[in-house]
């Protein structure tokens, strides 16, 4: 494909893209298992069925545009790229979506070249990445790999006590057909994720293309903090037991347990019940986020806070962790010299790809320049001649590992 053929196919595919749960923030709230989750779904389908790739979805509803016969007697390992459609509450337009887009331009500029692999390809779009409706990241990567069971999955539940299965049943999936599935797992070869750059070490070096070398490790903590519920008027001081202030304490202890680490923790989420201004909370319920270079650091911020709670009769509970994740080296080796010496780095960000490393799979990710360092945000923001760079060097990546260069 041509530069220009390029441009307008990337443009065309963000413009359909575009309006599909944006809020009037101007964000987005893309959610496993919702409408705007179908709508999304619908649109892979259709850019799938466009490029006469063969559309598969696996047990946990991931999807798959194959290029090729991963099951065919004598199919090589097969080369995956994608990313995810979904994100976080009000989050940009690049973190996931733009892997995805990017992935299938790259397909379509090694099939208007002539190429032929000589192994199966496949554009995956994997569902429930950010987490942010069940609150479990990945989730669609790490119950295909078997890092999350489905018995825990299904009974996960939404911010309005929906759960997973709930959520699925009224998509029109079974619920009981969510499950790992070790054989695709085992038929990939490779997997190069291509995602936005969360951060500024590009912009830093004034590179617009980077290789991921590892991933931190990180986790999410569900933190329930008991209280008892009372009139916010008339009840005194020295008589409440404000589930409030509990939680308070657990947010400043997880900044500065995070500081002392060397460490990033965060409190994004909370939850208080009955809610309401004039009451005093009888529970709050709160999420913390923490990652690091260091596995022993993150677990010690942990640590720390759940000391503290410890005098709130609170309770700290793991819902999910990722120790450090490195990429493989010979692929990221790869990668990099084939794309001219780019930059290598790591990343604090977790993503499907580490989720595939960390069951075995060979896998790498490219990075693209993210001029402000913002995401997570309606602010997330990519050039699009860097879009396109990227765009180019995931073509040229996965000429590479199937065969032949176009």
């Amino acid at each position: 494909m041509a530069v220009d053929d390029v441009r307008s196919g990337f443009r065309r595919s963000w413009s359909d893209l575009a309006s599909v749960g944006r809020n009037t923030a101007g964000g987005y709230d893309r959610f496993a298992w919702t409408r705007t989750d179908h709508d999304l779904r619908e649109w892979f389908a259709g850019e799938a069925s466009d490029l006469g790739l063969d559309l598969t979805t696996d047990r946990v509803g991931n999807q798959w545009a194959w290029w090729g016969d991963p099951y065919a007697a004598g199919a090589a390992p097969a080369v995956v790229t994608g990313s995810h459609l979904d994100s976080v509450p009000s989050g940009g337009a690049f973190d996931g979506p733009l892997g995805v887009v990017s992935s299938l331009l790259a397909v379509r500029s090694l099939r208007a070249s002539g190429h032929r692999p000589d192994r199966p390809m496949a554009v995956v779009n994997f569902v429930d990445e950010e987490g942010a409706r069940f609150g479990v990241a990945c989730a669609g990567s790490r119950i295909l790999t078997g890092a999350l069971s489905p018995e825990r999955a299904l009974a996960l539940t939404d911010a309005d006590g929906t759960t997973m299965a709930d959520a699925l049943a009224a998509a029109g999936r079974d619920p009981l057909a969510l499950g790992s599935d070790p054989d695709l797992v085992g038929r990939i070869g490779a997997f190069v994720e291509l995602h936005v750059e969360q951060g500024r070490a590009l912009d830093d070096v004034h590179a617009n293309v980077g290789v991921g070398s590892h991933i931190w490790p990180h986790g999410r903590w569900r933190i329930d903090v008991p209280g008892e519920a009372n009139h916010a008027g008339t009840t005194a001081l020295d008589d409440r037991r404000d589930a409030m202030l509990g939680f308070a304490a657990a947010v400043i202890a997880a900044r500065r347990a995070a500081q002392s680490r060397g460490c990033v923790a965060t409190v994004g989420k909370v939850r208080a019940t009955p809610n309401g201004v004039n009451a005093i909370p009888s529970e709050v319920t709160g999420w913390l986020d923490a990652r690091g270079e260091s596995e022993a650091a993150v677990h010690q911020v942990v640590a720390d806070v759940t000391e503290v709670m410890a005098d709130f009769e609170a309770t700290v509970q793991e819902e999910s962790w990722t120790p450090t994740t490195a990429f493989d080296d010979a692929l990221v080796r790869r990668l990099a010299s084939r794309l001219g010496g780019i930059p290598v780095l790591g990343t604090g960000a977790g993503h499907d790809a580490g989720i595939l490393a960390g069951a075995g799979v060979r896998a790498a990710m490219l990075f693209v320049r993210n001029p402000t360092g913002i995401s997570h945000s309606p602010e997330e923001f990519a050039e699009e001649a860097d879009c396109l760079a990227g765009v180019d060097a995931l073509t040229r990546v996965l000429a590479d590992l199937t065969g032949a260069t176009p």
